[in-house]
This record gives structure tokens, sequence and C-alpha cells, in this order.
């Protein structure tokens, strides 16, 4: 099994995407160690202000106004480039200790560029659990995702 893999994708501002980890091995769990936003359009020429969150929640955490009390939020991320004389920035803040078992939900939103559509790369590692580390993984997710 590889150690290290990665999604990425371009999906349209104000819109969510499912991260998909339903061929989830039974002793296996991914762990979060990436997650960064990209322009789709304009590149250099135009102000980009780009927002993202990943949950683990049964909905999708608006990446503008993210709550780090919420237990499902995994990460957020920001790109932002004001002028075409100035670099971008990027942000990001990622739980890298949460351990992922269950399908994950993202949502971007582009704030500075009429709502052009973002481009997101995740990059996850797999993790082996003992049997009752994947017992408490497991119901801690389902707890998350059910609520």
């Amino acid at each position: 099994m590889r150690k290290e893999f990665v999604m990425r994708g371009q999906t349209a501002s104000g819109n969510t995407e499912i991260l998909n980890f339903s061929g989830f091995k039974p002793g296996m769990a991914y762990r979060l160690t990436e997650f960064k936003l990209y322009p789709s359009t304009g590149i250099g020429t135009a102000v980009h202000e780009a927002y993202g969150s990943i949950t683990a929640g049964k909905t999708a955490i608006t990446p503008t106004d993210p709550n780090f009390n919420d237990e499902g939020l995994i990460a957020t991320a920001a790109n932002t480039h004001q002028q075409e004389s100035y670099a971008s920035d990027h942000y990001s803040v990622i739980n890298d200790t949460f351990l992922i078992t269950q399908n994950l939900i993202l949502m971007v939103q582009d704030t500075g560029a009429n709502g052009t559509p973002v481009n997101w790369q995740c990059r996850f590692e797999s993790v082996k659990m003992s049997g009752p580390e994947e017992a408490v993984t497991n119901y801690k997710q389902f707890a998350i995702s059910d609520e």
C-alpha cells in the first residue's frame, strides 16, 4: 500500500466535493498532511481570495467562517493575491492528529475574482492502526458525522 497519496481537483466557488474514502481497509486510516489552494484563472494578473475547508462532519463548513471549536473541522486554507506586483500568500491550518476512516467534505469559495472555480490539492499519508485504536477512531468519526 502506498504510504502517501494526493487528491486534487477544481471546484466551483461555493460548492462542495466529497473526498471519498469508501475503499477503507480494516486496520488502516489516513492523515491529512497538506491542503493547498490555487487560482483557476487570471494567474498573476487578477486579485484572488480563495478559501477552503475540509470536514468530517455531516455538512460542509463555510470556508470564510471556520469555527475551530467544531470537532469535525480538519483543515482550512487561504490563498490570496491582492495586486499584480505582490506575491501570493498561502495559509493553512491542519489537524494532522485526526485519523480519517470515512468520507470528508471539502468546500471552496473565491471571494476576490467573481467567484471563479478554485483548484485544490490534499496530501494524505496512510497510518496502520491497532484493533483498539481502530475502534476508537471509527467511533469518533461516526459520532462527528452523526451530529
